[in-house]
């Protein structure tokens, strides 16, 4: 359900309503835990050591760009000396794959300008939005521009690329990152597996669209 804010729409203003969403668990399948399963099997040890281990030493460092492409997959050689760099790069792009959500973009954005917030890695998720980069109105990744969710600065950075007095809906699968969203103002709507949050997302948009002053009014 859509965490409504009672801030109203302004009648004196036009503004289309934006909708910034995550990718992992929204608009592409998350790589916890396919990636990282498989990756276990070749180093023929528990995930949830391993998976431990890399967010421990690594996880943050990785989204905030402190961490290379490069550095990551040298890290996963040193932990999985079986497991090949170009080897594991193909379980990572079988581990993203596309979800109902992104054949979305295009209808949505009739009615909304349309956002990227992710915590992620650009060659990552590049391939992903290939084919939607035309419906996107602004592209935040985490590892560019060195914050990560949930951090506060990172959705004050979000928000200041935002028409000032337009309605936000922020999608996203973690409860932990949306409530830093309902902290800046934005309606916020967690993303489901079975993908119900799509109609969601539907009519909010039609919500938002009748509280729209007519042109010229």
């Amino acid at each position: 359900m859509i965490d409504q804010k009672n801030e109203g729409y302004s009648a004196a203003s036009d503004r289309r309503p934006q909708l910034m969403l995550d990718i992992g668990g929204v608009l592409a399948t998350n790589l916890s835990p396919r990636f990282w399963n498989e990756v276990a099997k070749h180093a023929e040890s528990p995930v949830e050591l391993l998976y431990a281990k890399y967010k421990e030493e690594l996880s943050r460092g990785l989204w905030v760009g402190h961490w290379s492409e490069v550095q990551f997959w040298d890290w996963i050689g040193s932990q999985v000396p079986s497991l090949s760099a170009a080897h594991g790069q193909a379980i990572l792009l079988e581990s993203l794959t596309p979800l109902p959500g992104l054949l979305e973009l295009p209808k949505w954005n009739k009615q909304a300008d349309i956002h990227i917030l992710s915590n992620h890695l650009s060659a990552w998720v590049d391939p992903i939005l290939e084919s939607v980069r035309p419906f996107l109105t602004t592209v935040t990744i985490s590892s560019q521009v060195g914050m990560s969710k949930p951090q506060r600065e990172l959705y004050d950075y979000a928000s200041s690329l935002l028409p000032a007095s337009a309605p936000v809906l922020f999608i996203d699968d973690q409860d932990k990152n949306l409530r830093q969203g309902a902290a800046v103002g934005w309606h916020t709507l967690q993303a489901d597996s079975e993908g119900h949050w799509i109609g969601e997302a539907d009519r909010w948009l039609a919500r938002m669209l009748t509280l729209q002053p007519e042109s010229g009014s």
